[in-house]
């Protein structure tokens, strides 16, 4: 990006914040390899898209993306959970764990909320607040105004603002640093590519920091609504917090070179190979759940009159791989010596295993479907 300043360190007394400069302004794109890269992410994700269309049911697969999302981007944060606990219950998960159970369930909710609310909201600073207040109801950043901007200083790292590594605007600027960030969003006079318009997008909001919690969470999250409502992908299957939970160093590294010294292409170039990477991934990903699919439909051809019974379990399985006797009774609408039944079936097809090892309160996963997505 053709002469960039990100902005400036503003001496507040006992500390210097950073004052970012508006996205609102004029751009000039000179650099080949980000041309290049660019040219790359589009076309990656213009193949991943055509899964949206081809792939029958996808709406079944999406939530396992989710809770992939969810759980990477909470460890980023600190987080523990993994995929496997990220399934269970609350009543069947570790009480020391439960807290960080709860806040992967509730980015589930928040980003689930914040897809829905697309066709009636668009891309915006109030969208953005209603997903955080969802993402923090009850957990540990509860007591810090879940919904609303700050209103008081934060910083990141260090022990004390007198040790923090990067300071983010003071309070009484955020309002117009937000809106500013919305209307570069929506701004088509801006004739950037909108990959780029949101790998800036991420870097502005992650600068500005408007929440006293949870603004990496909301930021990652951010990108994904960005691109479906920009059309660029159908259905919600792009995740970059794999991507950042496996660069982390880098990630943050690259944010921060942007503030100190202005270079914001070293920024650009890692988002979009992440873009890139992922979209790759996820294509394998899909090509793997088709693969598997076919598998299991020739399994379940050999249950005979159970199979459509069958069919319904595994279907549920797409969507939350662990299910348990009293489950496949609900699903199905049988007795519960029809499901045990059913599910000795499944296991002698190996197509579910029980992982409990207990004689009662038994559970079933879909090892195979969850070893795709780890």
């Amino acid at each position: 990006m053709k002469n960039f300043k990100s902005g400036v360190f503003i001496n507040q007394g006992t500390f210097k914040s950073f004052q970012p400069e508006k996205l609102v302004r004029n751009w000039a794109l000179e650099d080949i390899e980000i041309i290049n890269l660019l040219s790359k992410a589009d076309r990656q994700l213009g193949r991943l898209d055509m899964y949206s269309e081809y792939v029958p049911n996808i709406d079944l697969f999406i939530s396992m993306h989710v809770l992939k999302e969810a759980t990477q981007s909470s460890k980023i944060e600190g987080t523990k959970t993994n995929m496997e606990e990220a399934l269970l219950d609350k009543s069947d998960v570790a009480e020391e764990k439960r807290d960080d159970w709860e806040e992967v369930q509730n980015y589930i909710e928040a980003l689930n909320s914040a897809i829905k609310k697309l066709d009636e909201l668009p891309f915006s600073s109030r969208l953005i607040r209603q997903t955080h207040e969802i993402m923090l109801q009850g957990v540990r950043g509860k007591h810090k105004i879940p919904g609303d901007f700050r209103i008081s200083q934060n910083w990141i790292g260090g022990a004390s603002i007198a040790d923090a590594s990067f300071i983010p605007p003071i309070h009484n600027d955020i309002a117009e640093l937000m809106a500013d960030l919305e209307k570069f969003a929506h701004n088509e006079e801006i004739k950037l590519p909108d990959l780029l318009k949101i790998a800036l997008i991420h870097y502005q909001f992650e600068t500005i920091h408007p929440f006293l919690d949870g603004n990496g969470r909301v930021g990652r999250l951010m990108i994904t609504l960005y691109l479906v409502e920009k059309g660029i992908l159908k259905k919600p299957i792009l995740y970059l917090s794999d991507f950042f939970e496996r660069n982390r160093e880098l990630y943050y590294s690259n944010l921060m070179k942007v503030r100190l010294y202005n270079d914001i292409n070293q920024w650009i170039k890692f988002f979009l190979v992440g873009v890139i990477e992922t979209a790759k991934s996820s294509i394998e990903t899909f090509d793997k759940i088709l693969k598997l699919q076919k598998e299991v439909d020739e399994k379940l051809q050999k249950l005979g009159s159970r199979t459509n019974n069958a069919r319904d379990v595994v279907s549920y399985l797409y969507q939350k791989p662990l299910i348990d006797a009293s489950k496949v009774k609900e699903i199905v609408g049988i007795s519960l010596p029809s499901a045990y039944t059913l599910i000795a079936e499944l296991e002698k097809q190996k197509i579910i295993e029980e992982v409990t090892g207990a004689k009662r309160g038994k559970q079933y996963w879909f090892t195979d479907y969850i070893n795709i997505f780890k």
